[in-house]
């Protein structure tokens, strides 16, 4: 009986340490706060409050009061809050429009329809002070012409024949997917993102939603982990505009890969962990990069002169999985071979 209750009480504290010190799912990513700014050189009797606007465009005019753009300002701004905020000053367009110069009216206003740079530049003037956008200016998606509203938007106002568009699906939501949110809240809680991560994504980059559709694969069709939470769609100084340094954005999750060991293997310090894996997807276990891992390992491990290939070219152990032995690639506290 008491070595029963002792076997118990050994797994439940186990269970206990496995849910404290496991892996997690990545939390979704929290923006950095911004900075509110008037607008500067402007008469402030060009503008005409955040009410006119809400005259004319009341479905957008309450779409906007649920985001935190609404009360981004101070109480006591008298000016260039609300919709001209981001629009500009609206006397000059309200007037038109009221004297019957439609045409006329939609140019004295900024509608977002200008050139990438223009549009981007108006969100930029109050996200300038969050990390997450402060390197925008030379990120990939602002030199290939893409700006802010193209992926957000401020106020979620979809033509309902955009919605009854067909949309392809992926095989694995069939089999599994994580619940959804209702689209308004998923909306203003997710960065006010025109359409749900990945859908918002694979929209542009359809090579790699072809990739996570590979039998091994990240579970992100599934819904279990989102683009944003390796990569920073606004830049970084890393190349694929990951968030973090080489293996550092692999090992947010896996950490036990981590170390450090006292051993290190090279590549997974150095060129980090794409040099054996594909992140987004393959057809191998592990989403290797090759079938055999004995291969993978001989890509670096080629010449049988080296120091690093201390077995003979056409012996049993070079015909083999180099893991059988070598079971600690990723760095090992015991042995300068990686070996158990």
């Amino acid at each position: 009986m008491r070595s029963r209750i002792a076997l118990w009480f050994a797994v439940g504290f186990c269970s206990l340490l496995a849910a404290a010190f496991g892996q997690k799912q990545p939390a979704s990513h929290q923006a950095a706060p911004v900075t509110w700014r008037a607008p500067a050189n402007t008469n402030p009797e060009a503008y005409v409050g955040a009410e006119a606007c809400a005259g004319c465009h009341e479905e957008q005019a309450r779409q906007f009061g649920k985001t935190v753009h609404a009360t981004a300002e101070p109480s006591d701004v008298k000016y260039g809050a609300g919709c001209e905020s981001c629009h500009g000053p609206g006397k000059a367009h309200v007037d038109a429009i009221s004297a019957g110069n439609i045409d006329e009216g939609r140019k004295l206003i900024f509608t977002f329809r200008g050139k990438p740079a223009e549009n981007a530049a108006r969100c930029l003037r109050c996200h300038s002070s969050s990390p997450d956008q402060r390197l925008f200016e030379r990120s990939e998606h602002k030199l290939m012409g893409i700006s802010c509203e193209q992926c957000h938007a401020s106020h979620l106002v979809v033509p309902a024949a955009r919605n009854s568009r067909p949309v392809a699906q992926f095989a694995q939501s069939k089999f599994f997917q994580a619940p959804k949110l209702p689209e308004e809240r998923r909306w203003l809680t997710q960065s006010l993102l025109k359409t749900r991560e990945p859908d918002l994504c694979f929209s542009c980059h359809k090579s790699i939603q072809a990739q996570f559709s590979l039998p091994t694969h990240h579970r992100v069709p599934e819904g279990l982990m989102k683009c944003t939470d390796c990569h920073d769609a606004h830049g970084t100084l890393n190349r694929a505009n990951v968030r973090k340094v080489n293996f550092e954005s692999c090992v947010t999750c896996h950490a036990e890969k981590r170390g450090p060991f006292v051993y290190e293997h090279a590549p997974v310090k150095i060129e980090g962990c794409t040099s054996c894996h594909s992140p987004h997807g393959t057809i191998e276990r592990n989403m290797l990069l090759r079938r055999e891992g004995r291969f993978l390992c001989l890509q670096c491990h080629v010449d049988p002169q080296a120091p690093n290939v201390p077995h003979g070219r056409l012996g049993f152990t070079t015909r083999g999985e180099c893991i059988r032995c070598h079971a600690t690639v990723h760095g090992s506290n015991v042995s300068r071979f990686f070996l158990q």
